[in-house]
């Protein structure tokens, strides 16, 4: 089976994965959250973001250039 499946992909990442993933830091990821811009999921004391909610609000920023 191959790891690189789509499938396989995690749905759930940490707040450091997302940042990473967005290239952004932890103050700029908390503050859009903050401001209910990326939707999270808490599970216990975890806080985590659906990949599902990364492209949601990577789709909300994309604008055409001016």
């Amino acid at each position: 089976m191959d790891n690189n499946n789509k499938d396989n992909e995690l749905r759930l990442l940490s707040i450091k994965e997302t940042c990473k993933r967005l290239s952004i830091g932890h103050w700029a990821a908390y503050q859009q959250i903050h401001q209910q811009k990326l939707k999270t999921v808490k599970i216990g004391k975890r806080r985590l973001v659906s990949t599902n909610a990364i492209e949601e609000f990577i789709a909300n920023k994309e604008q055409y250039g001016t």
